[in-house]
């Protein structure tokens, strides 16, 4: 029997090969550059149409979160438009923490996926069809370690500043899919919830805020290491100048409603995070956050409100954190944004789990949920 081939020198590729037997292979996940987060991993293997193949990933006990592998299943695609689940078993003890994917091709190529990725093409696909649309305005806000633009999309005729970021962590696939539901939503000229929120809203969109770690293949990190969602009370150019530029931009339009998109490793489900504990929090600014979260548990069974994260104690809050410190800087409401890499507990779908188009379906969700959120605050 010929080995497999596996590859992953590609866009947002990251895999390193320990071994190949056959239709077997050890493999192990590069550590972000300059930093030790290791989680995201995307490769493509050839030569084992109509092989079951086993393919092991080792030494998670000491990734960046071991609690996202147990009941996790990987993604996989043979085409790189659909993806689906291929079964995916953990063991603690083996190899140091071993996530084994068993998966039988029918072609002779299949590319797998901590999630469905989101390549650097497709983002520049997104902002150029985007920007096309009438109304909106393409803003280069800067440039990234590695040269890459750093792109706002900007719509809207309305006076209620909302901000929009997602992907400060590129392995964070989902956060973009969920963007590009939200402009397919926001520059749809037939849809009546995007009509009403142009009138009454300016958007700014940042639908990728960390080209470079996207492109390398990282998880958390941009091209020096750094993790972008600690980096909002003292961003530099050398270290963090994409949210050197964000945030300047930020400043300069105001901000009255902000998401910032995200997704987590460990929880399976979808939930948002607030910015409890920031300082001289008030009951009339922490209601803003407590309605928008009960129009959105209201409208759709994919996002619910028992899992997430605990709220930080009064005056606790991290403003290095985006949501803590865009509401504490400008007295708006702000939220974190996460979504599964597993399956929802409460609403399973066995084919795909969560998947690029709940990811999209949400943000139409989260865009009408705004609306209604506008109603109540007039």
């Amino acid at each position: 029997m010929s080995d497999i081939a596996i590859d992953a020198n590609f866009d947002s590729g990251n895999i390193e090969v320990l071994s190949v037997t056959g239709s077997t292979a050890k493999l192990t996940i590069r550590k972000d550059h300059q930093s030790e987060f290791a989680q995201w991993f995307h490769f493509r293997v050839c030569g084992a149409a109509g092989k079951e193949m086993q393919l092991k990933i080792t030494g998670l006990n000491s990734s960046a979160y071991p609690g996202g592998w147990p009941g996790y299943d990987t993604c996989v695609s043979e085409d790189r438009e659909y993806w689906a689940r291929a079964a995916s078993r953990f063991d603690k003890d083996e190899e140091g923490g071993t996530l084994t994917i068993s998966y039988t091709p029918a072609s002779n190529i299949a590319f797998f996926a901590y999630f469905a990725p989101y390549s650097m093409e497709r983002h520049h696909d997104l902002v150029a069809e985007a920007a096309a649309s009438e109304g909106v305005e393409l803003l280069r806000l800067g440039t990234t370690l590695d040269g890459q633009p750093l792109d706002c999309l900007e719509l809207g005729e309305g006076d209620t500043q909302v901000w929009i970021t997602a992907r400060q962590h590129p392995g964070e696939t989902q956060a973009e899919w969920w963007a590009e539901g939200a402009l397919e939503c926001l520059t749809d000229p037939s849809d009546p919830v995007a009509r009403a929120l142009r009138a009454r809203c300016r958007f700014h969109i940042v639908p990728n805020c960390n080209p470079d770690g996207s492109r390398r293949g990282h998880l958390r990190t941009n091209a020096a290491g750094t993790n972008l969602n600690r980096e909002w009370d003292n961003p530099t150019a050398d270290k963090s100048p994409e949210v050197l530029a964000i945030l300047g931009h930020m400043d300069a339009t105001g901000c009255d409603f902000a998401i910032d998109v995200h997704g987590d490793e460990a929880i399976p489900a979808v939930f948002l995070a607030g910015y409890h504990g920031i300082p001289g929090l008030t009951p009339e600014h922490e209601a803003g956050y407590d309605r928008y979260q009960a129009i959105l548990d209201r409208r759709t069974p994919d996002f619910q409100t028992r899992l997430g994260y605990p709220k930080a104690a009064p005056g606790k809050a991290n403003l290095s954190m985006c949501t803590n410190q865009v509401a504490h800087r400008f007295g708006c409401t702000a939220m974190t944004l996460e979504m599964p890499y597993k399956d929802l507990v409460d609403a399973p779908e066995p084919e795909q789990g969560w998947s690029p188009e709940r990811c999209k379906l949400l943000a139409r969700d989260c865009l009408a949920a705004l609306l209604e959120w506008l109603d109540e605050v007039r």
